[in-house]
């Protein structure tokens, strides 16, 4: 792991998979950082405005219902899901993980964390070895229907 303001960088899926393989209660967030995010720590939802109590992120635990599929690919999949947000949100969004408590839930019942401690950057990489993991998977995988590319 590298080092980015201050906080640790994860520079490959394997080393996020170690992390999510080791610690439980990660969450990934699409944002411009801790450096933003912390001062208020909300988020709001863009459709109507409201202020939200705690980050919107999205829970890295491997689920039960996932039985015994790689972990790796786990991680892989909660990252392909969203890898369109730095397009959708402008420059500077970028993934990032970090530890908290739930709050409640955002519009697309994605979880609101607050009590938030920064864990770690994710590195773009990170995220084209996600999209290739799950490309490469056969059978019933297939394509989210997101825009662009």
């Amino acid at each position: 792991m590298g080092t980015a303001d201050g906080m640790p960088v994860v520079r490959t899926l394997a080393e996020l998979t170690a992390l999510v393989e080791r610690d439980r209660g990660l969450y990934v967030r699409w944002s411009r950082g801790p450096a933003t995010d912390l001062p208020a720590v909300t988020s709001t939802d863009e459709l109507t405005g409201v202020s939200m109590p705690g980050l919107s992120a999205n829970p890295l635990d491997v689920e039960r219902w996932w039985q015994d599929r790689p972990v790796g690919l786990w991680v892989a999949r909660r990252l392909h899901d969203y890898a369109h947000l730095p397009r959708d949100k402008g420059p500077g969004v970028r993934p990032w993980v970090l530890e908290g408590r739930e709050n409640g839930r955002g519009p697309d019942n994605e979880p609101l964390v607050t009590d938030v401690r920064p864990v770690c950057w994710i590195d773009p990489s990170v995220i084209d070895e996600a999209k290739t993991e799950v490309a490469r998977q056969e059978g019933p995988w297939g394509p989210l229907r997101r825009t662009g590319g």
